[in-house]
């Protein structure tokens, strides 16, 4: 199906799946953890975060979050 796309602005290349156009089938091929606290991820032109306190548990219980065994 044709369409129009733009304009883009890539911020950083650090992996991820980007379609243009049709597609039948999308899965990712590796899987990763991580931990952050408040407001570490924000992405934008203009921030402004105003964190008091911060604390990230980064205790796991689980052996496997995600298995990505069963990908084609």
């Amino acid at each position: 199906m044709p369409s129009i796309v733009g304009p883009i602005k890539i911020n950083s290349v650090g992996g991820g799946v980007v379609n243009f156009g049709d597609s039948f089938y999308l899965s990712p091929k590796s899987t990763s953890k991580t931990n952050a606290g408040s407001g570490a991820f924000n992405t934008g032109d203009f921030i402004c975060t105003n964190n008091g306190l911060s604390a990230t548990n980064t205790f796991d219980p689980d052996a496997n979050d995600q298995n990505v065994a069963g990908n084609a």
